[in-house]
């Protein structure tokens, strides 16, 4: 499972709201990991944002 896909499964199986510290602590990710998915997961649409600095699965 690439960084994209364990990012996109961390958001979903919380169903709530995270941010991008959140989901290092849940991936065990390096931060830089997980911001390089969030912009590709945004840039595809895959992830939307109800509240600033925070993301969810579509």
């Amino acid at each position: 499972m690439d960084a994209k896909e364990q990012v996109l499964d961390a958001m979903k199986k919380d169903g709530s709201p995270l941010n991008a510290g959140k989901i290092v602590e849940i991936t065990g990710l390096d931060r830089k990991v997980v911001d390089k998915a969030m912009k590709q997961l945004k840039e595809e649409e895959a992830i939307v944002s109800p509240k600033r600095c925070y993301w969810q699965a579509k």
